[in-house]
């Protein structure tokens, strides 16, 4: 799959109705024009020669091998290097639900980022569908054609459902990146600031506003990697055992967090704590920030309005970061999915498991090193060291745990 813009109209070709072409003013549209991927062929036809290589009659021999020994193809197809990019269009970007159509730039945005810092390829898929059974059913039936499967921009709870039965029904990793890959960077965001400032993750109390895909993800990591105790708050206040107004994800995750049996507001909660994760938009005032503990760490990913300006966190936390370019410590997800797809494919791994999730964040951290500072916790995505530590964790990790078929 080849990221490369292809521009089909002329410059001078009007719009709709004859009106101005939208790339005529802005660049976002140029760029867009026509796509931002294509296929490419990996091998030559030139000749009559290649011709009944790459297809009839050459393929006839491939196809029946492949029916006898269906493991076969990964070796002779792009199976074992390829994901879909499956979305519904409900929960795309901060836009909300803007249909599948709408989607598309996204996805296609999505892929090329898979290809770009993983070197894998990736297939936009938008379904036009929103029912959970339909598109688990349908996901099952594409899955032959790929090596993976990153769902992308669905809405909680559904995507919580739609992963857990995919996983259960296929053999190849299923990752919902809202989910997981901000929780992997999170984590390690997290390990190089209480590194920085000489604390174990043991030692800290995180309170996440926002109950939804990401803020679930990000609860379990931090359990798994060993926090001290974190709440989750959702509009409503703490999600804690005693509301009687929870969904089952919900109920779930009042099960293994909040040790210390917080109520009320998210505000409250925050009184004393060492770590605000922000996932869910809005404000926090800044007198709630102010009265977290000493040396604290600040991660507001609101995009594009951070829930904690940088300014303002600054004023009180040793440690920001938000899910902005424009700020230092940019928690963005694509320092996390292509390596772990990456390093899945690689070992041809049955699933993406937490150890895995986990080893992805260490490796992450690790690449920062002796040049942690209190704006640099985490790297840059251009930093070209990111993919091959990722890749390579996930793959040993994978090792590690059975879950490798090579």
């Amino acid at each position: 799959m080849a990221a490369e813009i292809v521009n089909p109209r002329s410059d001078n070709e009007t719009g709709q109705d004859g009106a101005e072409p939208l790339d005529s003013f802005d660049p976002a549209f140029a760029l867009h024009r026509g796509g931002k991927m294509a296929v490419q062929a990996t091998v030559p036809i030139r000749d009559k020669d290649d011709l009944s290589l790459a297809y009839t009659p050459g393929v006839a021999k491939v196809c029946s091998a492949i029916a006898e020994q269906p493991d076969l193809v990964h070796d002779y197809t792009w199976k074992s290097s390829v994901v879909a990019v499956v979305t519904d269009g409900t929960a795309v970007l901060g836009l909300g639900d803007i249909g599948p159509e709408a989607s598309l730039p996204v996805m296609e945005g999505k892929a090329i980022l898979f290809k770009q810092f993983g070197g894998v390829d990736a297939v936009p898929i938008a379904l036009a569908c929103t029912d959970v059974d339909e598109i688990v059913e349908t996901v099952v039936r594409l899955a032959p054609s790929f090596g993976g499967v990153n769902l992308e921009d669905i809405s909680a709870p559904r995507c919580f459902e739609i992963e857990k039965r995919l996983q259960d029904a296929l053999d190849i990793p299923i990752f919902h990146d809202d989910q997981h890959g901000t929780a992997v960077v999170t984590l390690a965001a997290l390990r190089n600031a209480a590194r920085l400032t000489g604390r174990a993750v043991g030692e800290l109390r995180a309170v996440i506003s926002g109950a939804g895909a990401a803020g679930v993800a990000i609860a379990k990591i931090l359990v798994d990697a060993g926090i001290g105790d974190v709440a989750v708050a959702d509009r409503k206040g703490v999600v804690s055992a005693d509301r009687d107004d929870l969904t089952p994800v919900k109920r779930e995750l009042a099960g293994f967090t909040n040790k210390a049996g917080l109520t009320g507001s998210l505000e409250a909660a925050l009184e004393g704590a060492d770590v605000f994760i922000g996932v869910s938009g809005g404000t926090v005032a800044e007198e709630a920030v102010a009265s977290m503990a000493e040396g604290a760490f600040v991660f507001a990913m609101a995009n594009p309005n951070p829930e904690v300006h940088p300014d303002v966190a600054h004023k009180y936390a040793a440690v920001v970061a938000t899910g902005r370019s424009d700020f230092p410590n940019q928690i963005n997800n694509v320092l996390a999915f292509p390596g772990i797809f990456a390093g899945a494919l690689q070992v041809r791994a049955s699933r993406i498991t937490e150890g895995m999730k986990i080893a992805a964040a260490e490796a992450l951290a690790a690449v920062v090193g002796d040049d942690l500072a209190a704006d640099y916790v985490i790297p840059s995505p251009f930093d070209e060291r990111v993919a091959p530590a990722v890749t390579a964790a996930v793959a040993a990790a994978a090792r590690a745990e059975g879950v490798a078929r090579r």
